[in-house]
């Protein structure tokens, strides 16, 4: 799968406890935060965003300190569906129900074990074929104006 990833400079400890990993398994494009330097999340959630919507990145992984303002700057943009996921059940079903496109993660909320598993499940979850699910997300995309 072709994900985008991207970081803040404190989700970047994270990103790169599982950077790795997720390129043995996947096709990576990485938009930064490249140290851990100071970095404003929303631009590098542009990027993440722009990814995903382009096509050129099928699902995208955002990390920041608690997932919450990498997953606000990712839903500003239309089109996009972005989730805080720290459990199990959320990983899976944001997807199922919403058909999330972007998993955002607190680097200080968990750590890398718990963080792989969460991705593992989120990129193998597929949106519902239910027309009550469909139909839902077709209203979102009115609301953000993307359709």
């Amino acid at each position: 799968m072709r994900i985008a990833i991207g970081s803040d400079h404190a989700g970047y400890p994270l990103k790169m406890a599982l950077l790795e990993k997720l390129k043995a398994k996947h096709e990576i494009q990485d938009f930064g935060s490249y140290d851990p330097n100071p970095v404003d999340f929303p631009d590098i959630a542009r990027l993440v965003c722009g990814a995903v919507k382009d096509g050129s990145a099928e699902r995208g992984i955002m990390f920041c300190g608690t997932g919450v303002g990498a997953s606000i700057a990712c839903n500003k943009v239309p089109g996009i569906r972005a989730s805080v996921c720290h459990d199990l059940y959320t990983a899976h079903q944001c997807v199922e129900h919403d058909n999330v496109q972007i998993i955002a993660m607190g680097a200080q909320i968990i750590g890398p074990t718990v963080a792989e598993e969460l991705i593992d499940i989120f990129l193998a979850a597929e949106f519902s074929t239910s027309e009550e699910f469909r139909r839902r997300v077709d209203k979102l995309a009115q609301m953000d104006g993307s359709k």
